[in-house]
């Protein structure tokens, strides 16, 4: 049991890790073992995850989403395997808790009248400028 928030903990049998050959650093070893790990979570069967934050957190996956509703997380950037299985589900985590936050809700504000007002006394003032610039000034 993973507790990834205060009120989120996901169960070890929920996620399911698989393990290829890495195409990062390794030397010879790189072809000898596999050291990439394939992270997959299930977010739309997952009963852990309250259904808000399903939603949110496969918004969040973007290209990691499957069609079927599973994230795929691929960690092949250390050398041994034990670091990239632990690099993969807190990367997971990661996405998970950034779900979690409720997004607050935008309040749609008027402006003010002063601040339009401002706003064409200096256009006025601009126009006048400009206005000025042509012909030839008269003998006043």
């Amino acid at each position: 049991m993973h507790q990834v928030t205060d009120h989120i903990s996901i169960d070890d049998s929920e996620l399911e890790e698989s393990f290829v050959r890495s195409s990062g650093p390794g030397g010879q070893n790189v072809n000898k073992v596999s050291s990439a790990v394939q992270l997959r979570f299930d977010v739309r069967r997952s009963p852990s995850l309250p259904n808000d934050v399903a939603l949110r957190l496969m918004k969040l996956a973007g290209s990691r989403l499957t069609k079927d509703g599973v994230i795929v997380i691929v960690a092949q950037s250390h050398r041994d395997q034990t670091r990239n299985r632990a690099d993969a589900r807190e990367r997971l985590f990661d996405l998970i808790r950034e779900a979690a936050v409720r997004p607050v809700p935008r309040r749609a504000t008027k402006v003010p009248k002063a601040q339009k007002r401002k706003r064409v006394e200096g256009k006025k003032h601009r126009s006048a400028i400009k206005s000025m610039r042509g012909g030839r000034p008269s003998l006043d």
